[in-house]
């Protein structure tokens, strides 16, 4: 029997691989995660809800057969519901809401045996690049507690970087999946636009930009998890294209030879920080020594016609959001209980028209046409995530500006990410890059409207290049052991064969 002081060495499937062999007990694990939590969390404040018992209750239950059966998983504490608990959206408004059914996604989690220990912090209604609500406080980077984890889905990759768990859901509405896996080191998988069911209340998050999957430890454990998750449910108004085999086929699948684009260059000739051009250029290289095609190219597409049409977007589904907790509280005033920047953007979308809002669906549709169009000619597209190192805490702060200063910051920091969630089609943020003060850097790869797979086999041929699962933030103390290696993937042969020097 795995002697638990060992459970930050696996990854999802890892853990699943020891219960399902009988080398650890499912309890062993729970408990093992428990424990980290208790023991981390309170420097880090990434779960803010506790789901210990109905944990316990779960695995006791009966688990089914699976990869990831009795593996401990959080939920964000954004949109998604689970029976009996609070969704909380990061804001004080929904003090005492406790949902009386599951999201579809949540029930598909526990489907795959997934044991439901917790919800993760985000900033208020999931608006920030931050998590630092005002309702939960800030969660801080493990990396460097100074620092801020990212957002919207911080919470949940504090916890992934601290090894509470070795996997978080997470979503991405403007980047969400992204921006955090880059500011903490992991691994992060923003799927494309109806592949993850968003139900039964809703059809769609922010007009089809928002989506939810995960961000994890490896790569193979976010194919595990969109293997679970993935696909249409009943009265859905639209889904992504079938994949053509189960998503952990292509972690380990050869990849073929890749053209890929690069680009350091951000939409309104935003400042990028350096050591987020040296990422991209380093990756860059390392694509190209593998065999890839590399050039630097990037689509070309209206980027304040898609900054303008995402706050009308936002604002108008924020808006409706207050105004329907606002008539459930049979409460006339909503005077302390949302953050500044809420309340400026919950009044511009109040004031925008029914046609601005036409306006703005088309404009995120014209952009997916740009990238479709691009995709044509090249497999992926890489660019940093964010445009700089993870900032300081409070550095975008919702309570001390209002609406417009707030977006100006925040579109600062990432012109990188909004683009792929008007496009619809999936990104990723794979940590392949550190500076020299030990932060890590990440760097995005996009592909075309339903190629999931493509990102999973580069990721995968990646990921056996330059692993980063050894590397551990100092708060947790020197590992016990390095971790167990994931199947390599195959891998390409070197050299350039006549691609353009990055």
């Amino acid at each position: 029997m795995a002697d638990f002081k060992d459970y930050e060495r696996y990854d999802a499937l890892g853990l699943g691989e020891l219960i399902a062999a009988r080398k650890v007990k499912v309890e062993e694990v729970l408990e093992a995660a428990i424990e980290r939590i208790e023991t981390h969390n309170p420097k880090i404040n990434a779960v803010i809800h506790k789901m210990y018992d109905a944990a316990r209750e779960q695995m006791r239950g009966g688990l089914p057969n699976g990869p990831l059966a009795g593996v401990p998983y959080l939920l964000k504490d954004l949109t998604i519901l689970c029976k009996g608990h609070p969704t909380l959206n990061g804001s004080n408004l929904f003090e005492g809401f406790v949902a009386d059914h599951d999201s579809t996604l949540t029930e598909r989690l526990r489907a795959a045996g997934l044991l439901l220990l917790g919800k993760t912090n985000t900033p208020e209604f999931g608006l920030n690049a931050a998590t630092e609500p005002v309702a939960f406080g800030s969660t801080r980077n493990p990396w460097n507690l100074d620092l801020g984890s990212g957002g919207s889905s911080g919470g949940a990759a504090a916890a992934v970087a601290a090894r509470m768990v070795p996997a978080a859901h997470a979503s991405d509405g403007g980047g969400s999946i992204r921006i955090p896996a880059s500011c903490c080191g992991v691994f992060g998988l923003k799927p494309t636009r109806g592949r993850n069911p968003v139900g039964p209340a809703l059809g769609e998050g922010w007009s089809g930009m928002s989506t939810g999957h995960a961000v994890s430890l490896s790569v193979r454990d976010s194919a595990a998890l969109l293997d679970a998750t993935h696909g249409p449910a009943p009265g859905d108004p639209y889904c992504a294209p079938a994949p053509r085999r189960p998503f952990q086929d292509e972690v380990g699948a050869k990849p073929e030879k890749l053209r890929i684009a690069f680009s350091t260059k951000a939409p309104l000739d935003i400042s990028v920080h350096e050591s987020c051009q040296a990422a991209v250029q380093d990756v860059a290289r390392l694509c190209q020594d593998l065999g890839h095609e590399v050039e630097e190219a990037a689509p070309e597409f209206e980027a304040r016609g898609l900054v303008d049409a995402f706050r009308v977007i936002v604002g108008a589904n924020l808006s409706h959001v207050i105004a329907l907790r606002m008539r459930a509280l049979k409460r006339g005033s909503i005077d302390g209980l949302v953050e500044r920047a809420s309340l400026h953007w919950a009044e511009f979308g109040r004031r925008a028209s029914a046609t601005d809002y036409v306006r703005s669906v088309q404009a995120i549709h014209i952009v997916g046409r740009r990238f479709g169009a691009f995709f044509r000619k090249y497999d992926a597209l890489l660019t940093p995530t964010v445009a700089g190192p993870p900032p300081p805490l409070r550095t975008i702060n919702m309570m001390s500006e209002e609406a417009t200063a707030f977006w100006g910051k925040l579109f600062r920091f990432i012109p990188f990410t909004p683009q792929f969630n008007a496009s619809g089609g999936p990104a990723m943020s794979l940590p392949l890059y550190w500076t020299a003060d030990g932060l890590p850097i990440g760097v995005q790869f996009g592909a075309d409207f339903g190629n999931e797979a493509l990102l999973f086999r580069l990721a995968a041929q990646l990921e056996a290049a330059r692993p980063w699962r050894n590397r551990r933030p100092a708060m947790l103390g020197e590992s016990a052991a390095t971790p167990p290696p994931a199947p390599e993937p195959a891998r390409a042969g070197l050299g350039s064969r006549g691609s353009k020097k990055p």
